[in-house]
Formats: structure tokens, sequence, C-alpha cells
């Protein structure tokens, strides 16, 4: 009797890996997900993006269509997207979204180095002119006395509001 279905000692053994039919819809729900998030983009933040001709545009018509036809394109476009390499294009998504957090925590910086110029004056106001030697220590004293006097008199916080835009510009020059 001959062998079935046995290599040969010197054939390879071949390992056959099974992706249950789960496993699969759930990377395609994943693709289509990042799909969906590249159409929230703006045009010029796509532009930025490792993405392909073919699926731009397919892209860029989902951006423009809604309801039903919409739903369709998306899963279109999660259908281009098997073909194509996820991990650059989740990579730049990534990055573009840690960078909005870290603008966010910037200004919660800024906001407290506000805050701590109304409250402690000139101490407050030295930190900043070692930030940012650019400053006006004039200018920020004059406008932590304003703010001061407006929170005592319970007027709209104007003076508050310009230390901030003050701060930002700074901020803004820095980067």
């Amino acid at each position: 009797m001959g062998r079935k279905n046995k290599p040969a000692p010197w054939e390879e053994e071949e390992e056959i890996i099974w992706v249950s039919k789960s496993e699969m819809k759930r990377d395609m729900l994943a693709l289509q997900e990042l799909g969906e998030a590249l159409v929230k983009l703006k045009p010029a933040v796509l532009e930025k993006f490792p993405l392909d001709d073919d699926l731009l545009s397919a892209i860029t018509d989902a951006q423009r269509l809604k309801n039903e036809a919409r739903r369709r394109q998306l899963q279109y476009v999660g259908k281009l997207m098997r073909s194509r390499d996820p991990e650059p294009i989740q990579a730049a998504l990534d990055k573009l979204q840690n960078k909005h957090a870290q603008q966010t925590v910037e200004l919660h910086k800024l906001e407290q180095l506000r805050d701590r110029i109304i409250d402690q004056g000139d101490s407050a106001i030295s930190d900043v002119l070692l930030q940012y030697p650019d400053a006006d220590r004039q200018r920020l004293r004059q406008l932590a006395r304003q703010a001061k006097k407006e929170q005592q008199q319970s007027k709209p916080p104007k003076a508050y509001r310009e230390i901030f835009q003050y701060l930002k510009s700074f901020y803004d020059q820095s980067l």
C-alpha cells in the first residue's frame, strides 16, 4: 500500500494558516472605518497622505455623496483599501490626530500660564520672558492689571483673552 497525503521526507511541509470568516469580516470593517476617517478629512490634508490616484478619487467622490450613495461609496473605498497596505495610511492618520492632541495640550499650558500671570504678576511674567524673550514685559503687566480689574468689577474678560492671544502669538512664532 502506498502512502496517502504524507509528504516525502525531503519535501518541506507547508504551514497553512486558517483565517475565520469572522476575522476576515473584522479586517474588512477596520479598513472601511479607516476609509471613513479619510473621507472626513479636508482635501488639503488628504494630499499629504500616501494615497494612489484611484483611492484618492474614490475618497473625494465619497465626500460629495450623501445617504445611501455615500454608504456604497464607503464600501467601495474599503474594497480598494484591501488591495493596498494600510499601515502607512494608518500611521499618517495617527500622526495627524496626535498632532491635534499635542496642540490642544499646548493651548492648555498657555491658558495656565495666562492664569499664573494674572494671579502672580511679575514672577510669572519673568517666567514668560525666559520662555519667550521677545515678549514685552510692560505690555504683559498692563494686561494683567486690566484683567484683575475686570475680574474684580465683574466686567467681560477682554484683557484676559488678550493675554492669551498675546502668548499664543509667541507660541505660533516658535513653531
